[in-house]
């Protein structure tokens, strides 16, 4: 533990620790393990959805087992070594709130669903890495997507005040449960807000900051900007002891993007034009002199090799910049199946064995928001296309616009929800140990390393981003 008690703090446009030195947080996100997303751990839609229809074939109590084992085999005291071998300081950790509460108890804090929180956040403790809890999906949703666990395209969280009550509550018991930890680094209490008007996620903030400070006044409060952490405006006022958190995914770097450095989308994406987006992404937080924390980042990854050469290019770019302005960065994501992680399950392992015909097929239609070219079943998308640029020309819909909405309606959500029951009827009939082991299938003895991926974060943590 550190020589206090204390917490880290900021100071002016650092963190600083007890004794005033300077501490750069520099990590990755555990995606996929307290909030699941597709993507990462091969089901489809979103998470809830998911877990009602396993748990439709499994029953009750073999799907709590299942879904327990799996949290307990996804993060274990050898991802904790492995990443502190790495030189990681820092874990973001995201967090759905129905681990802590249920929609039909609200307000009544479950105790369970704090075990593995804690045990996560004391196996990094025990190797001197901090955490940075993150509620990535709040009751109602607060952005249009699937990693806040919504069914459908509507952020109901800005709409309705009792979720946003339920939130403060949620946040006033974190507060006190972790307010004498010193290694949590701080809270991140809305990630990615998507607020479509834009007038009340700035008085909410308002609002959750007095609450969480009445509690815990020492911890660091990580606070993301509206429309998914680019929009800063709705801050009116700078609060002490916060890190306002930007995302910063290149373009190059999606399953769209083009080659790197080149044209992706008609536009051209070179080192210059990673600066450019950083800066852009981070005038707030440089105007304010605040620290420079980027909460999400990192490209995915094809299989090919030229193109895979590529995306390690452009992380290796971005964490230059990110060194060259003494920015914090915590990498989106540590582990998953096999798009984006520092590590994923074994294709020749249980789950994937499984699973991954099911995975296929999710690719070949485009049913991850994450990871899709926007190109898949492109000629069957086309008429209905064509048919909106002709009938609705006007259309810009919150918050990408009308090519991306549509795409979000029907592949990601209608086609989406269409495939739960495939997925969830691989389930039937496995005994116990059989879903021990797919569980099991995330262990990090279970996955496979992306070496050089590993080599280039080593590398860039020990200050030798040169040599990967």
């Amino acid at each position: 533990m550190p020589d206090n008690q204390t917490p880290l703090r900021v100071n002016g446009s650092r963190l600083v620790d007890p004794s005033g030195d300077p501490v750069r947080l520099r990590g990755v996100g555990l995606g996929g393990w307290m909030n699941m997303e597709n993507f990462i751990t091969g089901h489809p839609a979103n998470e809830s959805s998911m877990r009602t229809a396993v748990g439709d074939v499994l029953g009750e109590e073999r799907a709590a087992f299942f879904f327990d084992r799996l949290l307990s085999s996804f993060f274990g005291p050898q991802d904790a070594a492995l990443l502190s071998a790495m030189g990681v300081n820092c874990v973001r950790i995201p967090v759905n709130y129905r681990h802590f509460e249920s929609d039909d108890r609200p307000m009544e804090m479950r105790e369970e669903g704090f075990l593995h929180l804690d045990r996560v956040i004391g196996l990094l403790g025990a190797h001197g890495i901090y955490s940075v809890i993150d509620l990535h999906a709040l009751p109602g949703s607060q952005n249009q997507h699937w990693h806040s666990d919504n069914p459908t395209h509507v952020a109901a969280f800005w709409q309705h005040r009792h979720f946003q009550d339920r939130v403060v509550h949620l946040w006033e018991f974190m507060a006190d449960r972790y307010r004498d930890n010193p290694w949590v680094a701080g809270y991140n209490p809305v990630n990615e807000p998507g607020d479509v008007a834009g007038r009340v996620v700035g008085p909410f903030y308002d609002r959750l900051v007095k609450a969480v400070r009445a509690v815990d006044p020492a911890h660091v409060l990580f606070l993301d900007g509206n429309t998914y952490s680019t929009d800063f405006t709705i801050f009116r006022e700078v609060y002490e002891n916060t890190v306002f958190v930007c995302h910063d995914y290149a373009l190059a770097g999606f399953a769209h993007g083009g080659p790197y450095p080149g044209h992706t989308r008609g536009e051209w994406v070179d080192r210059e034009h990673l600066e450019r987006a950083f800066d852009r992404r981070t005038l707030f937080q440089r105007e304010t002199g605040t620290p420079l924390w980027v909460g999400e980042f990192g490209p995915v990854y094809t299989g090919d090799p030229e193109i895979d050469a590529q995306r390690y290019q452009i992380l290796r770019d971005q964490l230059a910049i990110y060194d060259a302005h003494d920015a914090g960065w915590s990498l989106w994501t540590y582990k998953d199946v096999g798009l984006q992680g520092v590590v994923h399950a074994d294709p020749a392992g249980p789950y994937l064995d499984r699973f991954g015909a099911f995975v296929d097929k999710k690719h070949r239609l485009g049913a991850d928001r994450w990871g899709s070219t926007m190109e898949e079943t492109a000629d069957d998308l086309a008429p209905l296309h064509r048919l909106l640029d002709t009938e609705a020309p006007s259309w810009n819909p919150y918050p990408w616009g009308a090519r991306y909405q549509v795409d979000d309606l029907i592949r990601h959500i209608l086609i989406a929800q269409a495939l739960v029951p495939e997925y969830a009827e691989l389930f039937r009939g496995l005994s116990e140990e059989e879903l021990a082991a797919l569980a099991d299938s995330f262990a990090l003895a279970g996955c496979v390393r992306r070496e050089p991926l590993v080599e280039l974060l080593t590398a860039s943590l020990a200050g030798r981003a040169g040599q990967a």
